[in-house]
């Protein structure tokens, strides 16, 4: 037979509507009585009835997590499980589910958001990735709905809740790095280019470049998704010019290893011919040959702070919207140490 709120009253010596109560964590409860009650709810393995509890709380105690591409395709990627565990484990705290988008357009998408919210089969949400002209932030912008970015809006970004690194530094610092290693041909490999993620990284690309007075040069820049194969090829188009470029800058881990492998299979050496500095510092950075210098942006934190926000938003709709900033920090490794010749 199973355990009900009212075997957890009998033990506890207070009233089926406190123990209620303890369940929605209404803040009018005392910290002892929820201790002594939850402490009962665990010994006599009581599980709350999420659907009854959403009826009485008009909650569902479920947030979205907008996919950017088809969830087969994303979770190919190691950023996406990574971030994805930095908001699962803000919604364990807050005994929060969660529900995932599915579709494989951008159509596809927008109606599976739109029956989330809808619906009424979450609370809030959290869209993973920012583009120029986003669809979606509109969409929630105009149903007045809960919702935290990962990455910074391009638009009406004094409306928008959004949790991001200061791309533009990292960028800028990753490239300095290079600079100061002696290379004055440095090469930029950046994301797609609706990407908000992609601009930030080349404005902060080109930042270094005018502080060292080095002149930016379109024919070494390239724009491609991300993955390893994308960054193969790119090196294949890069080096194709008449002056190839010593040094690269990539937005992206998988398209770093890419980089790394058709460098080497050109016959040049790394760091001594072509240095190299991703984004993500994912493990693999630490175990490629060579070990790939990366800026580390806090994957996990990018997850868990954007989560922790929409549950204050959840709470208290009248909330301003803010921009939270993560830290990120440059790991240098073999990719970019310090080479044996000063390029001219």
């Amino acid at each position: 037979m199973s355990v009900t709120i009212k075997d957890i009253a009998k033990v506890c010596g207070v009233s089926p509507s406190t123990v209620s109560r303890v369940i929605a964590d209404n803040p009018r409860i005392s910290q002892k009585t929820k201790k002594k009650v939850r402490e009962a709810m665990k010994e006599l393995g009581y599980h709350p009835n999420f659907n009854a509890r959403s009826l009485v709380a008009n909650s569902t105690s479920t947030i979205g997590i907008v996919m950017p591409r088809a969830s087969d395709e994303a979770f190919s990627h190691p950023f996406f499980p990574e971030v994805i565990r930095g908001i699962s484990v803000a919604a364990h705290e807050k005994d929060y589910m969660i529900l995932m988008t599915t579709g494989s357009t951008k159509d596809e998408q927008m109606e599976a958001v739109s029956k989330m919210v809808q619906g009424k089969r979450v609370d809030g949400i959290v869209l993973l990735s920012s583009i120029i002209n986003d669809p979606f932030i509109s969409m929630l912008l105009e149903w007045n709905f809960p919702f935290v970015l990962i990455g910074s809006p391009a638009e009406k970004i004094d409306k928008v809740n959004y949790v991001d690194n200061d791309n533009i530094a990292a960028a800028k610092k990753a490239t300095l790095h290079l600079i100061e290693k002696g290379h004055k041909r440095v090469a930029f490999i950046g994301g797609l280019k609706d990407l908000v993620v992609t601009k930030h990284r080349l404005e902060g690309y080109k930042q270094a470049l005018e502080e060292a007075n080095i002149d930016f040069d379109q024919s070494i820049t390239s724009y491609v998704d991300f993955r390893k194969e994308a960054g193969y090829q790119a090196i294949n188009q890069l080096f194709e010019n008449k002056k190839p470029p010593t040094a690269i800058l990539v937005t992206d881990d998988m398209i770093g290893f890419g980089v790394l492998t058709a460098i080497q299979e050109k016959g040049y050496k790394i760091p001594n011919d072509v240095a190299v500095v991703s984004f993500n510092n994912f493990t693999m950075a630490e175990l490629s040959s060579p070990s790939l210098s990366s800026v580390d942006i806090s994957i996990f934190q990018l997850g868990y702070q954007s989560a922790k926000r929409l549950f204050d938003l959840i709470k208290d709709s009248s909330l301003d919207p803010i921009g939270i900033e993560v830290p990120s920090k440059l790991v240098v490794r073999q990719s970019s140490k310090t080479i044996k010749k000063i390029y001219k």
